[in-house]
């Protein structure tokens, strides 16, 4: 049996691949669809449908309050400047494959490419202390992503 978070996700993920690439949702419908509290779908949307999965969420609360989910559609000067902003100074390792796995599903990356960027960001591969890993990593993360996907320098 399929988890409410999972049924969720692929419910909001239909109803994006059936129309646009922007839907608008109210919090409490979408709860009593689901028949669960408001607060499961806040879950779902801040961990599914993040910027490293190529999601963009706005949120406007209220008694009429909506949220609206875009799926960003990727140019290369958008790409950039998003992996600039969400790699940043300093990443950790579960935040980076969070973008890989992101470049992987949508084509970016092939599966070689993935697990050898995987196997370079680890810990293991990083010899250093823990706040040096991340900084290190973001650096490592940001050369190697511009060169496969042909970026330029940041």
């Amino acid at each position: 049996m399929a988890k409410l978070s999972d049924l969720i996700e692929n419910f909001i993920k239909t109803m994006i691949n059936d129309g646009d690439a922007k839907i608008i949702i109210q919090r409490n419908e979408l709860a009593n669809k689901f028949n669960c509290a408001p607060s499961q779908i806040n879950y779902v949307l801040t961990t599914r449908f993040t910027l490293e999965r190529g999601y963009q969420i706005e949120s406007r609360r209220g008694g009429g309050g909506y949220i609206t989910i875009f799926r960003i559609e990727n140019s290369t000067i958008k790409l950039k400047e998003l992996l600039l902003a969400k790699i940043g100074n300093s990443i950790t390792f579960n935040n980076a494959l969070d973008i890989i796995k992101n470049l992987l599903d949508k084509g970016y990356i092939s599966e070689r490419e993935y697990i050898i960027i995987k196997t370079v960001i680890c810990d293991r591969s990083l010899s250093s202390n823990i706040s040096d890993k991340n900084i290190i990593r973001a650096n490592l993360l940001k050369n190697i992503l511009f060169v496969i996907l042909n970026l330029g320098d940041d």
